[in-house]
């Protein structure tokens, strides 16, 4: 059975990463797409480029972070009634378990808690090798419109 309030495509969410504006949002820049939707899960994928590395030449830690917050706020955004509520990242935590360089990382949101007020989630980011490189948690508040 399915988790989301209504049925949901991929162009769907390539449409949300043009945001309000048009003129595109974080995840065009860092190449953020959703590539995935489950009945209980959404993944996304990040190319490993060096646009988005540190200067030791591995994928900035922040760039995870943005990767593992997309994937959880596109996600907590499709349980909901998007007509009379709308989430937010509230709080994000992640531990890095694996240097990248390149190749294309993989994020995996699944809900840990769906609730009236928040919804918490699991996000896993693999490597092109299918190794677990990032653990990330996300709270989202829900907010009425």
């Amino acid at each position: 059975m399915s988790i989301w309030f209504k049925p949901v495509s991929l162009e769907d969410c390539a449409k949300m990463a043009d945001g309000i504006s048009g003129k595109g949002t974080l995840m065009k820049t860092l190449g953020i797409e959703i590539s995935e939707i489950g009945d209980d899960y959404l993944k996304a994928t990040m190319p490993a480029s060096p646009d988005i590395h540190n200067p030791l030449g591995i994928v900035h830690g922040g760039a995870n972070v943005a990767l593992a917050e997309t994937v959880a706020s596109y996600a907590a955004n499709f349980v909901v009634d998007f007509e009379k509520f709308y989430c937010v990242g509230q709080e994000i935590n992640a531990n890095h378990l694996r240097a990248s360089r390149n190749g294309v990382l993989t994020a995996t949101a699944k809900p840990v808690h769906l609730g009236k007020r928040s919804s918490v989630w699991e996000i896993l980011i693999h490597n092109s090798a299918g190794e677990l490189t990032c653990i990330s948690r996300m709270t989202a508040a829900v907010v009425e419109r």
